[in-house]
């Protein structure tokens, strides 16, 4: 059961507008719930409460205290690098060849700090402030004030472990500007931020297996969650290059596996980014908490045809120097854009938010992209008999600073997406159009991080924590290391202090029912013999979930999504084809499992933006707008978070509500106009 005081709050159940709620009958009902961990008092203090207040592991005891961390990311290494520093016996879990290749690595544009170097009035309480009107107050204010408090505290780190950040002339650490913000607070290493973010935290973690604190598992796949009396003991991998069904115990487990982004099959994300390790943990008990927010990014090279597998993200730093528009007249769409003169383009972002321009949040450029390209006047080749396509223009820039001056800022990017396109960005416009990237959504965790099963803690993209409905550019990397280097350290000990704990063996009932577990479902994937590629039913169910749950919802979509899901996984479990056998190197039937919890997730994905009759970060249901057509929330019945809880296989999913309220900061609508 979770560590959560249930309390009588007012019911979010009573209709909207005369509507009944659209997801009667998809889900029951359950006890509202409440974070207890979160210190009370003014919101600046409550950090260092918590600090003080959280129970300390003298270092003799630390060396008799074990952890288990799956995912070596920024919040996974820079995790395991702290505790095994601090004498806790470390075990680091990833799927790659290398703790080096994890997925934050593909982070491009920069890490947001409040330093204010720029002296332009930023301040810790104004990143807290964009980053809950970013996630259209849609996140925890307490979570949220102390991402921005810690975020200074990370560059230092990195600078002193070698991160080398772009500097100004004087030699000073420089900042850019990201989309949501009116200041300029990012930090960055020219477009390759998340790599020499992630080869810092590898150092730092390479340093602690050499010292013995930590051992690393590369090649290992996390399938199954142990959990003896209620609480998280260890985990079950597969060695993905023998096949060996390992187990593994330790007195606390630590979830750092990243997103779920590839539930749409073409998103930004890696192809072996997968929900599994936080899903398997779900269906032990662990709540999944709003798993409908999903980040759409506008800046992404557009799909080009049915053949890709992947869309490859082009950073959002890009929008600082870059204007966007698209042709005034659907005519000039197949034109070359060098040929439309300036009366006949349409900067529709600064038309439409002079504000902000070009730096409006992630969601809002987004919705506009579509918005244009719906209209007709979208550019490049048409795919599906619709182009969707809006240029991305460097011209006046490079005419501004000079074409040296863009490439010491951006060379890499603008090299990527000649070598991807065959065009040259430094002539011609990029194109660029939104696609699936980062989710909000993940496992429920409270101040401390600890899941809804207590001893499971879960860091990074993996928890639902900071972000609310959108994420702001330039917060994920400052999320990871956050939790990382500077909260989970001090929230984890609390738990730790009751160690030492109880010792598990393999033989224990609840260590051999979860290894049986893992073993059925292979059996299962091995021996079902049917006719259907693993990827061909990924692809489907993207196409699905992109149509009915991505950028425009509505009840009527969402419930047949809901069916053509239900109808599509039982076929996949009769008629999927795994070759190759369970004891070898097989990656089919890595993406069976895989694919087999994104089914899982794509039902509740659904059944949550059914129960959600709001339009929120860049999640738009066609029922609830404003009159120029903008997101419009219901604060009065939707500020929540929706903590589901898996009820059993075939039974319908329980909704736990937590209310979320707002002291330091005002609830009202965003505007960027």
């Amino acid at each position: 059961m979770p560590d959560t005081t249930l309390t009588s709050h007012p019911s979010h159940d009573a209709p909207l507008g005369g509507e009944t709620d659209d997801a009667a009958g998809y889900y029951t009902p359950g006890a509202p719930i409440a974070d207890t961990k979160a210190p009370g008092g003014p919101i600046d203090e409550r950090w260092s409460t918590r600090k003080f207040e959280a129970r300390l592991v003298n270092p003799a005891n630390r060396r008799k205290l074990s952890v288990i961390i799956v995912g070596t990311g920024l919040a996974g290494g820079s995790a395991a690098a702290t505790l095994g520093e601090a004498g806790y016996v470390v075990k680091s879990f990833c799927y790659q060849d290398s703790p080096r290749r994890a997925h934050s690595i593909a982070a491009q544009g920069g890490i947001n700090a409040a330093k204010n170097y720029k002296e332009d009035g930023d301040s810790v309480h104004r990143l807290f402030y964009d980053t809950v009107k970013g996630g259209d107050y849609r996140s925890r204010e307490s979570n949220v004030y102390r991402l921005a408090e810690v975020s200074t505290n990370i560059i230092d780190q990195c600078v002193a472990q070698g991160v080398p950040f772009a500097r100004e002339y004087g030699g000073l650490l420089d900042n850019r500007s990201f989309g949501g913000v009116q200041v300029s607070r990012t930090f960055y290493a020219r477009g390759q931020t998340g790599q020499q973010l992630l080869l810092g935290a590898y150092q730092a973690l390479e340093r602690q297996v050499h010292a013995g604190t930590v051992e690393t598992f590369t090649r290992h796949e996390m399938l199954e969650l142990i959990v003896v009396d209620g609480k998280a003991r260890g985990i079950i991998a597969r060695d993905m290059v023998t096949g060996e069904i390992e187990t593994h115990l330790a007195d606390v487990v630590v979830l750092a596996s990243g997103g779920y982004g590839n539930v749409f099959y073409l998103s930004t994300n890696a192809m072996g980014c997968n929900v599994t390790a936080t899903w398997r943990a779900h269906r032990k008990g662990a709540y999944m908490a709003n798993p409908c927010y999903t980040q759409i990014h506008p800046t992404c090279i557009p799909v080009s045809g049915s053949h890709q597998s992947k869309l490859t993200l082009m950073s959002e730093s890009l929008r600082n120097d870059g204007r966007i528009w698209v042709p005034k007249k659907q005519a000039d769409c197949t034109k070359d854009p060098r040929e439309i003169p300036e009366a006949d383009r349409d900067y529709y972002l600064e038309r439409i938010y002079p504000s902000f321009g070009n730096l409006v949040p992630r969601d809002i450029a987004s919705r506009a992209a579509k918005t244009v390209c719906d209209e007709g006047r979208g550019v490049g080749p048409e795919v599906d008999g619709v182009r969707r396509g809006v240029y991305l223009d460097f011209a006046d820039s490079i005419a501004r600073l000079g074409r040296d001056g863009i490439e010491e800022k951006y060379d890499n990017l603008f090299d990527m997406y000649a070598r991807i396109t065959g065009e040259n960005p430094y002539e011609t416009p990029m194109r660029i159009y939104p696609a699936v990237h980062y989710v909000m959504g993940g496992l429920w965790v409270d101040y401390d991080l600890q899941s809804s099963i207590p001893g499971l803690f879960v860091t990074g993209e993996a928890n639902f924590s900071d972000h609310g409905a959108n994420r702001l550019g330039a917060s994920a990397l400052m999320q990871g290391l956050a939790d990382g280097y500077f909260v989970l350290p001090h929230t984890i000990r609390d738990y730790l202090a009751d160690g030492p704990f109880e010792t598990i063996d393999e033989q224990h009932p609840a260590v051999v029912e979860a290894r049986t577990q893992v073993e059925s479902r292979i059996n299962h994937f091995m021996t079902v013999g049917g006719t259907r590629s693993v990827d061909s039913y990924h692809r489907e169910l993207g196409n699905i979930m992109w149509e009915y749950c991505g950028m425009e919802r509505t009840a009527d979509g969402l419930r047949k999504a809901i069916d053509l899901i239900r109808s599509l996984r039982d076929d996949f479990h009769r008629n999927v084809k795994v070759l190759g056998s369970a004891d070898s190197l097989n990656q089919n039937l890595e993406k069976a499992g895989r694919v087999a919890d994104f089914f899982e997730l794509g039902e509740l994905m659904c059944i949550d933006a059914l129960n959600r009759r709001e339009s929120c970060g860049g999640h738009f249901r066609a029922e609830s707008a404003t009159e120029d057509g903008e997101a419009l929330r219901h604060d009065d019945q939707f500020a929540y978070v929706a903590a589901w809880e898996f009820a059993g296989d075939g039974e319908a999913p329980v909704l736990h509500k937590e209310e979320l309220v707002y002291t330091a900061i005002e609830m009202k609508q965003r505007s960027y106009k």
